[in-house]
């Protein structure tokens, strides 16, 4: 005979599972904040940050036609966006101005990576279109995801989390202290 009465009542059988909880990401995954539609007055968030301060939109850096900001909803820590401040959706809708400046954010954005984080390597890209998976299609943007060896482990493998070891607004003024250099 034993004296354990059992797992407690409607809380599930214990396991040796430790509990990393996000639920940050729900406002994610629900798609909360998400345009309405695709005109600039359709509640684009790349087009209402750049009306707040830098601090609040998770902006690291102005430029005179495009603005780099953090990732609300990063893949990495110092997950950075390039976006331009004219509302259009796809790459061959940006004027030659446009193109330069975003490439040259670009650059930049990789230099203040390597230098804040030690970044080993990137992925940057842009997803065109909703089915090519742009959660926001309407707004261009270009993202530069810093990487490392190991990055990716068991936790967002098997457990579906990622593990951020630091705020946004911690790192978002890191960044744009190195980038203004």
């Amino acid at each position: 005979m034993t004296d354990d009465p059992g797992p407690p009542s409607g809380a599930g059988v214990p396991d040796a599972f430790g509990r990393l909880w996000t639920p940050h990401r729900m406002a994610y995954i629900k798609g909360e904040n998400k345009p309405t539609g695709a005109g600039a007055d359709d509640g684009c968030p790349f087009c209402e940050i750049p009306k707040h301060d830098d601090e609040d939109g998770l902006i690291v850096a102005r430029g005179s036609v495009v603005f780099a900001l953090l990732n609300l909803y990063p893949y990495n820590s110092g997950h950075l966006m390039v976006c331009p401040y004219r509302h259009v959706a796809d790459y061959t809708e940006l004027n030659p101005a446009e193109v330069v400046e975003l490439g040259e954010f670009t650059q930049r954005a990789l230099h203040t990576l390597r230098k804040a984080s030690g970044a080993q390597g990137f992925n940057v890209g842009m997803n065109l279109g909703q089915v090519a998976g742009a959660g926001i299609a309407a707004h261009l943007h270009q993202h530069v995801v810093p990487r490392w060896g190991g990055d990716t482990n068991f936790m967002p493998v098997i457990g579906q989390t990622k593990v951020l070891p630091q705020l946004l607004r911690d790192t978002r003024q890191l960044l744009a202290d190195i980038w203004l250099g």
